[in-house]
């Protein structure tokens, strides 16, 4: 039995064709049977055949529906063109929205939004911007549980009186859960293994640490091991950092080869 919507076979067109119309009772049955086809495709291949010839039951005909009510005709891609160079010759927003609107605040059936943009691109009158990413693009890459990854930042924050200060805030990749938090009078690798050790009580051991290459953070890229990566491989947890000069990605994908390097004290 043949599939449903599937071409008939030519050699079975062609036998339908050339079918006698005395053949015995029950042939068109057996024949329709044989073949997988419906008795209902057998009649019409062969009036088709009587009316049009043998040579045109040979080739399938077209599905395409002889009338399309939902397609957009001319004159309404027209009055949409024309709305649009209306609306940015006085200086308004011309996009497929803002003519959507207008030609229904005119009394007019517009197409939908998506119909419209694709008729000034098809009139080439759309404003072509490539440099746009497609939402997909601005997928946030995130750990895919806790503790497989924490990030550590230290940030300078000026007091009254202008005193000056660096705040160590840790957190949590997967969920960005502040793990912890130190307020320190500098940067510098004393206070970054406190907050380390505040969020190891606070939260356990994580899988990694990502942080930028300052030296009291990870100055592994200079050649050094700072007193803070020292503190996290006692835990087995893995320290990596951002590559320089990217400080949005922060090295999420690599971690930097654990080569013995010498400890600064």
């Amino acid at each position: 039995m043949s599939k449903k919507n599937e071409p008939v076979d030519a050699r079975v067109r062609l036998a339908i064709g050339d079918w006698p119309d005395d053949a015995p009772r029950g042939s068109v049955t057996a024949f329709c049977v044989e073949h997988g086809i419906s008795r209902k495709t057998f009649y019409a291949l062969r009036a088709r055949a009587r009316t049009d010839g043998q040579a045109a039951v040979l080739e399938p005909r077209s599905r395409r529906p002889k009338t399309s009510p939902t397609k957009i005709t001319e004159d309404v891609k027209d009055q949409a063109v024309a709305v649009r160079i209306a609306l940015e010759a006085s200086g308004w927003d011309c996009g497929p929205i803002s003519v959507h609107d207008k030609m229904l605040a005119m009394g007019l059936q517009p197409p939908s939004v998506a119909s419209l943009a694709r008729i000034f691109r098809q009139r080439d009158i759309a404003r072509v911007q490539p440099n746009k990413k497609p939402r997909a693009a601005y997928r946030r890459f995130v750990y895919p549980a806790p503790n497989a990854c924490w990030q550590l930042d230290a940030t300078e924050y000026v007091l009254v009186g202008g005193r000056k200060c660096v705040i160590f805030q840790l957190q949590d990749d997967h969920s960005r859960k502040a793990i912890a938090s130190h307020v320190a009078p500098s940067e510098n690798g004393a206070d970054a293994v406190a907050v380390m050790r505040k969020g190891i009580a606070a939260a356990g051991v994580p899988q990694r640490l990502l942080t930028d290459n300052g030296t009291a953070l990870n100055p592994q890229r200079r050649g050094w091991v700072s007193q803070l990566v020292a503190y996290a491989r006692t835990f087995g947890v893995e320290p990596i950092t951002g590559r320089p000069g990217r400080p949005t990605t922060q090295g999420k994908k690599s971690a930097l080869p654990p080569d013995p390097v010498p400890v600064v004290r």
